[in-house]
């Protein structure tokens, strides 16, 4: 079997039961939304935020995350290569955390000035911190059973799953 075919495959297998749909419509629907407002709202959502925070070059970042977040949002969404997908989200997610949300907790986040502490913080990065760990579950268990990543795993021929086994790799 060649090693497109393994890689594809290794992306697209899933474990995941049928109920893993929740956590993807959510995970993806949230990360659609935030992206969509980054231009529809962008000095308090896009630019003018990520200037705010701090972040060198906010116009191009806060572009990049926009179109990221839009782009896998919407694969995450319909199941579609959601390891894949969930690998920058995960990044997106730290990265919220680290620059916007953990500053709160010693007084000096440039968004949330009036907030200090750790209640303040659990309240400000709880969405953050959902959507991390809605993340890292699609990352860990794939896409589920109702995905289009099930449908191309289940047209990877059965051969190719017996030849991944005896190179001692699995899909």
């Amino acid at each position: 079997m060649s090693d497109r075919r393994s890689v594809w495959a290794r992306l697209t297998a899933t474990t995941a039961p049928g109920a893993t749909v929740w956590i993807r419509l959510f995970v993806g629907a949230v990360f659609l939304s935030e992206g969509i407002q980054k231009f529809l709202f962008p000095d308090r959502l896009g630019i003018g935020r990520f200037d705010k925070a701090g972040i060198p070059a906010g116009g191009l970042f806060a572009t990049l995350d926009g179109v990221a977040e839009i782009a896998c949002g919407v694969a995450i969404l319909a199941g579609f290569l959601t390891r894949l997908a969930a690998i920058p989200m995960v990044i997106d997610m730290l990265g919220a955390l680290f620059i916007t949300k953990v500053p709160i907790l010693w007084g000096a986040s440039p968004l949330f000035f009036k907030e200090a502490g750790w209640w303040d913080f659990a309240h400000e990065a709880r969405v953050d911190v959902a959507q991390l760990c809605g993340t890292v579950f699609l990352l860990i268990v794939g896409a589920g059973r109702y995905s289009i990543d099930a449908r191309l795993h289940a047209a990877v021929p059965a051969g190719a799953h017996a030849d991944a086994l005896v190179q001692g790799r699995s899909l």
